[in-house]
């Protein structure tokens, strides 16, 4: 605590310069409209990434705007089919012109980036499964036909560039679906499948210098299943059996059976390169976010990366941005995908972990500061994206209640959106995972935690308790009204009106090894704020540097708004809350 004695508690004295410059920002997020538009925020094709606000959504899961695709493709067996809005793991309907139809909804948040699950042609059933989620990649040309056609993704793009949306695609490299087989793993035949149960024992590359292989096989209707045409060789993979996502499997296993591509050859690398150039030139969207990054060896990324880049650029797409899923808390890990890897950017896992820790656990708020203070091995800190749950790992708002230790519905929902404003107002970009505005929680996991957003008929969704709702999944989600809707419009409008809380750099200037205060200072030029975070449950009272003055900007604690005067005269915020202050001598 010595290194604050220059702090001083904002006295009576300096209060009375505090005013509220909140312009349209509701105080009451459960009773005041919210009326934003992204048509006031700088042009798509300029906008600095730093000033978006993504949406992340399962387009299958949010809205059937055309019955007439449910089955999938009409002329390609291994696409259609697995239709079933009974079975969280089949395909339920939703599609990119459903998508296209609810973008008022979208824009009304506050939204100005949309990034979608993938979306190319998938192998459309294995085992029990199916591939609704847009991971198991048959065809890299042709969009999925259970979301529609090439001409649907265009005409979504275009109608989201119209409101001032950006679109980014989910792609991958690491793997494609699963088609080459192993004799020794699923017969001779080739039927089996990992994920149903026939797993395949990792062959290390020690072992294969000894001659130990499996012998690959693709049955004679599949041979020709992949688009571009060098995708059905499988001397293109590294056919060692399954991943258990440790070690040296890490990189050449393949996930639950699915095709593990052989990144380390010239040919792959520039076949995957020449794969989302042409995706970048037919739909041009406005960047990629990149599956299993972390799962590629680092060379296939040192050239991918700058080859896009500059295609994109040539193609006039000057702010065409890339984020890459590095599946690790660890700042080192996930940096050097920054740095070695030449990735812009990638998912910051480690903020999720930290909220975790301080949110759920109720560790102090050093964690969040000792994962700041690593901030300078990334490239640029200020590009990470934040968000606090997706759907691999479940919602924050089912994490917070996984524990032992039960939160009621009140404070799950005050420890969410503390957690969010984290993600909006500390450094990085802000991701709304679809459904957690509408109250939803789920049962952690993947395909436990992809509700529907239209109505859904599947029992273990539709029997949850949405949070600060009556609603359940069963009905339409699409509520304006919803008092978390209303609060992820609130933080995007203070995001976009504020430069320095998207552009300023961040330094962490009091955190403490129990929950409580965690206040930052971000600082753009000569304009300062500081914004304060509580993790405790209690009133924690409020540091500011001294000979300071500052007006307060926004908090979300409506004790704090009518300045509350708390022991000797000191201010004081109420758990769970945040309060944003901005120097008066910047102005």
């Amino acid at each position: 605590m010595n290194k604050f004695a220059s702090f001083i508690y904002l006295s009576l004295s300096s209060l009375l310069l505090i005013s509220c410059d909140s312009g349209n920002i509701s105080k009451d997020t459960n009773t005041t409209e919210i009326n934003h538009s992204t048509k006031d925020i700088a042009h798509y094709s300029k906008r600095d990434i730093r000033d978006d606000v993504f949406y992340f959504v399962l387009p299958d899961r949010f809205n059937n705007g055309d019955k007439a695709n449910d089955l999938g493709s009409k002329t390609k067996k291994i696409s259609q089919g697995g239709f079933n809005p009974e079975n969280k793991m089949a395909f339920h309907g939703g599609d990119l012109i459903g998508l296209a139809n609810k973008l008022p909804y979208i824009e009304e948040m506050g939204v100005t980036a949309i990034w979608l699950t993938p979306i190319l042609r998938n192998q459309a059933v294995q085992g029990d499964i199916t591939g609704y989620h847009g991971y198991w990649v048959l065809d890299f040309t042709e969009i999925d036909p259970h979301l529609g056609s090439n001409e649907d993704l265009k005409t979504f793009i275009e109608a989201a560039h119209q409101r001032n949306i950006k679109v980014f695609f989910d792609i991958i490299t690491n793997h494609t679906a699963d088609v080459v087989k192993y004799k020794e793993c699923h017969g001779e035949d080739g039927s089996g499948w990992s994920e149903s149960g026939e797993a395949c024992p990792y062959i290390s590359l020690a072992e294969i210098k000894k001659g130990n292989v499996y012998s690959t096989i693709i049955p004679e209707e599949n041979k020709q299943l992949k688009t571009p045409q060098w995708l059905n060789d499988p001397k293109h993979y590294h056919n060692q059996g399954d991943s258990t996502f440790e070690g040296e499997n890490s990189l050449n296993g393949d996930f639950f059976g699915l095709d593990d591509l052989y990144t380390e050859s010239p040919e792959v690398v520039s076949g995957m390169i020449d794969i989302y150039k042409n995706i970048i030139s037919e739909f041009r969207p406005d960047g990629f976010r990149i599956d299993t990054v972390k799962h590629v060896n680092i060379e296939f990324w040192q050239q991918f990366i700058p080859a896009l880049d500059l295609h994109a650029k040539q193609l006039g797409i000057d702010n065409f941005f890339m984020f890459g899923e590095v599946y690790s808390g660890d700042p080192k890990e996930l940096s050097s995908f920054t740095t070695e890897g030449k990735l812009p950017s990638v998912l910051d896992f480690g903020l999720q972990s930290a909220l975790y820790q301080t949110l759920i656990e109720d560790k102090g708020t050093n964690k969040l500061a000792e994962l700041f203070a690593q901030d300078s091995l990334y490239q640029n800190a200020n590009v990470l994206l934040n968000f606090t749950g997706n759907h691999d790992m479940g919602r924050f708002a089912y994490l917070l209640n996984s524990k032992e230790k039960q939160y009621d519905e009140n404070e799950t929902a005050a420890r969410l959106k503390l957690a969010t404003a984290i993600t909006f107002f500390a450094r990085g970009i802000p991701v709304i995972y679809y459904g957690d505005e509408q109250g939803f929680i789920g049962d952690g996991g993947n395909h436990d935690s992809r509700q529907d957003m239209m109505p859904s008929k599947v029992t273990s969704y539709n029997d949850d308790n949405l949070l600060l709702s009556n609603n359940s999944t069963a009905e339409n989600n699409f509520n304006l009204q919803h008092p978390l809707f209303k609060n992820f419009a609130s933080l995007a409008q203070l995001y976009h009106q504020h430069p320095t809380l998207r552009h300023g750099q961040q330094k962490t200037f009091y955190s403490s090894e129990s929950p409580g205060i965690f206040e930052i200072e971000r600082t753009l030029k000569n304009d300062n704020y500081l914004v304060f975070f509580n993790t405790s449950e209690k009133n924690e009272l409020l540091k500011f540097p001294s000979n300071t003055e500052y007006k307060l900007i926004f908090s979300s604690d409506d004790v704090l708004n009518k300045s509350l005067i708390i022991n000797n005269n000191d201010l004081a915020l109420s758990g769970l809350n945040f309060a944003i202050y901005r120097q008066i001598t910047s102005e």
